[in-house]
């Protein structure tokens, strides 16, 4: 009886995150990202862990606001959702790098049920966000 519970519980908690990515092709060679800014994010340190992610592949980047500056080859939108349960937490994310309009990479990252019992739903958004950031970058 432990054991089938024990086993339940398991799956449920394994059961909870989904990550879908598409990484950029091992051919793109990318020095530097400008970020488009999304003020509806209210997740206060993701834009931080993006850019951190990005300078641990060597990835360069800079926030901007309105219209894509010239110079920007590669650009990366992005969404985050804040869910709730004690305190807030990351509960689906999502990253589209574009080059010159063309969307290149792409990566989800979603709490299913928005992470029902799973005690993980509340680590820090790096903890989160790094692992997908690899993928998409293709480590």
């Amino acid at each position: 009886m432990y054991r089938s519970f024990v086993t339940i519980c398991a799956i449920l908690v394994a059961a909870c995150t989904s990550v879908t990515v598409k990484p950029v092709e091992s051919s793109v060679d990318i020095l530097h990202v400008c970020i488009q800014s999304n003020p509806q994010v209210q997740v206060e340190d993701f834009v931080p862990v993006i850019q951190e992610g990005l300078e641990r592949h060597g990835i360069g980047s800079e926030l901007f606001s309105g219209r894509v500056p010239r110079r920007c080859e590669y650009v990366l939108t992005y969404t985050a959702l804040r869910s709730w349960d004690m305190s807030a937490y990351l509960s689906h994310a999502e990253l589209s790098l574009q080059q010159e309009g063309q969307q290149i990479a792409y990566a989800e990252y979603h709490l299913k049920g928005k992470g029902g019992f799973s005690l993980t739903k509340w680590a820090g958004t790096k903890s989160k966000m790094d692992p997908v950031i690899d993928e998409l970058l293709g480590t």
